[in-house]
């Protein structure tokens, strides 16, 4: 049963006991929890655990105990040199048609299946993969550089797109990130470069390099500024001629503008050609503004406002020093994150909410439409945000999906869910927990108002309670 929206604002005191059988009854046990949805839930979290909500996409079954056994430290360097995936996930990534065709032979597909497969792809990475933290970057890039899927072809180019730019450049330096963005057809197509020439200079892709890419909104550039970057990239296209490598980058000579330009101050000569363009990359891409921007968007994504005030000076000079070595920033982060104990929770975005969920249940999916339909009622469906600067990742703009979220909760709990199944006695067959806190937030003790409001209910309902209370909401 899914909650009305009259359920909802009953249940508005606190966070609803998804999984029962009456309305009434949801009603009841969303009153009795924790009161104040959106209040970060104030527990002593042990370390491990903390780290895995903060850095993964969440702990599996057991996956917590273990790493307590470890050094936590050499943990995390361990995921910043990604291994193999599963061979049950690699296998489900190699069948689909995104993962074996070119963007132009891609188009004899329906759109719709191509956004479903690159969804599907999204979301069983996040559930799946041995690598966390480093989907988690993915994550973070794939907005960084955004794309929306549904403007014009742009879906049949977003998986070479994220193969070649985002899964190539997640832990590397950041200057060829933004070259290889710079000269992704995706990119310019989605930015409407193919269209510039020297009489219509395209300020579009112009802009949105520096405003969104690198220097931020801040960043001290001029509006004349985006209009001599405009200059520089005329003639950068994509390739669409006959037995060529359609969908690939082409600099087009004809429709260049070679006079002489001035960026932020530098001089650009007159006929440099493609490396006009190539040389606004390097100056901004290494820019002191696009170092601030940079980390402090990063310390934002994996520790809300408190990493910026914190860490984002030190990741900003470790970009200087390393010219934007992405994994040497993180390692600052990391490092950064250790000294404190204290770090106030962020709001899960949806993908987190539902790939964490899945996790902590092991739940067996494929990740298909079912699955798909409850990311999109949530508000975020991959790779369908249409403005360059990707999904917000503050709390308030994710308010309106809690109804959501609870009823995603409910169905997860009691295998409503199509291609998605979780086995609760299984878990508890294999030695895990038998009561939901053990099992869901991977901690015995509760306030005393979630607990009272557990008293009672099987362990599906509890299980579903405790998917939508503030517990697990926050990371």
């Amino acid at each position: 049963m899914n909650l009305s929206r009259r359920d909802a604002l009953a249940a508005l005191a606190g966070v609803g006991a998804l999984g029962l059988t009456g309305c009434s009854r949801l009603a009841d046990g969303a009153r009795q929890a924790n009161r104040g949805a959106l209040t970060p839930p104030k527990t002593e979290d042990d370390p491990v655990r903390r780290a895995l909500d903060k850095f993964t996409f969440g702990p599996r079954p057991g996956e917590a105990a273990a790493l307590r056994e470890q050094d936590l430290d050499a943990w995390f360097e361990a995921q910043l040199t990604p291994t193999d995936e599963p061979a049950s996930l690699d296998m489900m990534l190699r069948r689909m048609e995104i993962h074996q065709f070119s963007p132009y032979d891609l188009r004899d597909l329906p759109l719709e299946t191509v956004l479903a497969q690159i969804q599907q792809a999204g979301l069983l990475r996040a559930i799946e993969s041995s690598n966390q933290v480093n989907e988690r970057l993915v994550d973070f890039w794939n907005n960084h550089f955004n794309i929306f899927g549904r403007k014009g072809m742009a879906a049949y180019r977003i998986p070479l797109n994220e193969r070649q730019v985002v899964r190539a450049h997640a832990q590397g330096q950041f200057p060829r990130m933004v070259e290889a963005s710079a000269k992704s057809a995706a990119m310019l197509v989605f930015l409407d470069q193919q269209n510039s020439n020297p009489r219509q200079p395209n300020e579009n892709y112009a802009r949105e390099l520096m405003e969104l890419h690198t220097l931020g909104v801040d960043g001290g550039y001029t509006q004349k500024d985006v209009m001599e970057v405009a200059r520089c990239f005329t003639g950068w296209t994509e390739e669409r001629g006959f037995l060529q490598a359609k969908g690939s980058f082409k600099f087009e000579p004809t429709l260049h503008d070679g006079g002489a330009k001035v960026v932020l101050g530098e001089q650009i000569p007159a006929g440099g050609g493609v490396t006009d363009g190539e040389r606004v990359v390097a100056l901004v891409a290494t820019h002191p503004a696009t170092a601030r921007h940079i980390s402090r968007k990063l310390c934002r994504f994996f520790l809300g406002e408190m990493g910026v005030a914190r860490l984002a000076p030190e990741v900003e000079k470790t970009f200087a020093e390393t010219q934007g070595d992405i994994k040497a920033m993180m390692r600052t982060l990391w490092q950064g994150y250790r000294r404190h104990d204290d770090w106030a929770p962020t709001l899960k975005r949806p993908l987190d909410f539902i790939a964490s969920s899945l996790r902590a249940l092991d739940a067996d999916t494929d990740g298909a439409l079912p699955l798909q339909r409850h990311l999109l009622a949530m508000g975020q469906p991959l790779h369908q945000w249409p403005m360059p600067d990707g999904y917000p990742d503050a709390t308030a703009s994710w308010t309106g999906s809690l109804l959501a979220r609870w009823n995603f909760a409910a169905d997860l709990a009691a295998n409503r869910i199509g291609g998605t199944r979780i086995d609760l006695p299984g878990l508890v067959k294999r030695g895990m927990p038998n009561h939901a806190p053990g099992l869901v937030t991977h901690r015995p003790d509760l306030p005393p108002a979630l607990a009272e409001s557990l008293a009672g209910l099987d362990l599906r309902d509890q299980v579903g309670l405790l998917l939508a209370a503030p517990e697990f909401q926050w990371r």
